[in-house]
């Protein structure tokens, strides 16, 4: 199995680069965002629940999370190649339940892919992706607080997963087609695992 984790910002590219390794490494998705996301249009009880948190720009409670993401583990991603996950973990304790996750299943995280973008960048994406989707948490207001959240909250696990060995940090500026290669280049260093088509 191949376990990655895709971090960094709100609006730093992780949706867009994900669905590029999974369809290099054959790996299967989740991205606790859409889980959620997913809930909230059904009007589940957790959808309301998380609703009321991610609309103020705030993380979900790690109990939660944890408990959506082993439940998607158990009914969607078994028997697959590995996943990708993707806006999981956010804080460190969401980190070490992941750990605890993959070591029940008899597997393990085997890098943690880092999409490093200033912070003008993140806003003026998220504002612009608002604009074009629709999408109700992308609001001058609501990013500030989700950046300031991200800062305090999910960005030390940048120090976590490097002290580990796992982090490979990746310039999440430019040309789409030119971060993949760099993000494909250390999956493959990293782990040893081969992509479906050589570049």
């Amino acid at each position: 199995m191949l376990n990655i984790v895709l971090f960094g910002a709100p609006g730093s590219g992780k949706g867009t680069q994900s669905a590029k390794i999974i369809d290099e490494f054959g790996l299967f998705h989740i991205s606790t965002g859409d889980v959620l996301r997913d809930h909230i249009k059904r009007g589940t009880e957790l959808g309301k629940i998380a609703n009321d948190y991610i609309s103020k720009g705030q993380l979900i409670p790690d109990d939660l999370m944890i408990q959506i993401l082993d439940n998607v583990l158990e009914e969607q991603a078994a028997g697959k190649e590995g996943v990708v996950f993707d806006g999981f973990p956010r804080t460190i304790p969401q980190a070490e339940a992941l750990k605890e996750l993959l070591r029940k299943r008899g597997t393990d995280l085997h890098a943690v892919i880092g999409l490093e973008v200033p912070e003008e960048e993140l806003v003026e994406r998220m504002i612009n992706r608002g604009k074009e989707t629709g999408r109700a948490d992308d609001n001058i207001d609501t990013i500030k607080n989700r950046l300031k959240v991200y800062h305090s909250q999910t960005h030390p696990l940048k120090e976590y997963y490097t002290t580990e060995g796992k982090y490979i940090p990746i310039n999440g500026s430019g040309i789409v087609d030119e971060i993949f290669n760099e993000i494909a280049c250390g999956i493959e260093k990293t782990t040893g695992a081969k992509r479906r088509t050589k570049k």
